[in-house]
Order: structure tokens, then C-alpha cells, then sequence
């Protein structure tokens, strides 16, 4: 494990709604379970800003992956079962969805200025958000070990930085209003090309 690696799961066992969550998420035993984006970056982000661990965070994006039925009523029955695991509030707060179906919807919900192909497993989604800084998903394995997954390293993350995806269609994905709404949270990050 890389120095900063070790140090984002220091900071996650520090945050106890997203550990909370990841421990939820492995004694459901979804398959490739895993917790992803904002529940992941902000907590760092908070502790290297002098925030409160969970400040920011408006979901918790749980992900797995299941192709044997890509259907949304067998994503429905996964949706269910899981936030029937949660009190409020957090039971509203957790997202949870199949990432064998993803590529169903996509085009049609954020539009088709890029294609979206089947993903293979959970940690194939981390390659397509928008910066780099939020392809960082954890999972906690039996163990209690978290395991961290970060197609580009965690480097930005820990800069502080919001750096364009190089896999994604440039100017996709809603890179200013994704970028402002994260900057207005945290004053404190650098959007590359500002």
C-alpha cells in the first residue's frame, strides 16, 4: 500500500457514516461491492481542510456489479434490500446502483455527447467520472482491510486538485458545474484551467 493510500484509509476509519456504510455494504456481500465517490474524496478533502468528516457529502454511492440480470427491477430488489439496512438518515442518503447496467441509461439521463460502454466490474466505472480527484472508491473486504481502488492515483486528491479525466470526452460531463459546485464547498481546491 502507497503512503497515500495508507493515509486515505486513515482518514475513512476516522469518518465513522462512511465506514459505517462500507461495513454495511460487505455483510450484505453484494457482489464487487463498493463505495465510491464523494463518501470517499470529501472526507479527505474535509480532514485537509479542517472540516468535519462528513461535511459536504450529500450521497453515499454504493456500487456493484451483477450481470446475470440487468434488469432495473433486479437492481430494485439490490436497492431495497440495502436501504433497508439503514435508519434514517443515512437510508436516503445511500445510492445504490448496478454497474452492469449503467451503460443502459446513461446516454438517455446525461445526454449523448460521449458513448458509454458495458463496464466490466465496479472499479471500471472509477475510469469514467469527470476528474481524477473522484476516481477513488473504497471497499472493506472481510477482514475489516480496506482496499482502495484509484485508476489515476490519488495524487490530486491529496493536492487538492481537479484535474480532467484523460479517458473522458473533453468538455463532457458537466466539467463547470461539477467543478463549481465543489468549489463552493471547498474554496480551497484548484480546478485546472481556471
Amino acid at each position: 500500500m502507497s503512503d497515500l493510500q495508507a493515509r486515505l484509509v486513515e482518514i475513512i476509519r476516522a469518518t465513522p457514516t462512511t465506514l459505517q456504510v462500507l461495513r454495511t455494504v460487505r455483510d450484505l456481500d453484494l457482489p464487487d461491492g463498493m463505495v465510491f465517490s464523494g463518501a470517499v474524496y470529501q472526507p479527505v478533502w474535509n480532514h485537509l481542510t479542517g472540516r468535519a468528516p462528513d461535511y459536504g457529502i450529500k450521497d453515499y454511492d454504493v456500487a456493484y456489479h451483477d450481470a446475470s440480470d440487468t434488469s432495473y427491477e433486479a437492481e430494485d430488489v439490490v436497492i431495497q434490500r440495502v436501504a433497508a439496512a439503514f435508519d434514517e438518515p443515512l437510508r436516503s442518503l445511500v445510492e445504490v446502483r448496478n454497474q452492469a447496467r449503467v451503460h443502459l441509461w446513461f446516454e438517455q439521463k446525461f445526454g449523448a455527447d460521449e458513448p458509454y460502454p458495458p463496464l466490466e466490474s465496479s472499479a471500471d466505472a472509477l475510469k469514467r467520472f469527470v476528474a481524477t480527484a473522484f476516481c477513488v472508491g473504497v471497499r472493506m473486504e472481510a477482514d475489516d482491510t480496506l482496499s482502495v481502488f484509484a485508476p489515476f492515483g490519488l495524487e490530486d486528491l491529496f493536492a487538492l486538485r481537479l484535474r480532467p479525466n484523460p479517458l473522458r470526452v473533453k468538455g463532457a460531463g458537466g466539467w463547470a458545474r461539477t467543478t463549481g459546485s465543489a468549489k463552493a464547498r471547498w474554496p480551497e481546491i484548484v480546478v485546472e484551467g481556471e
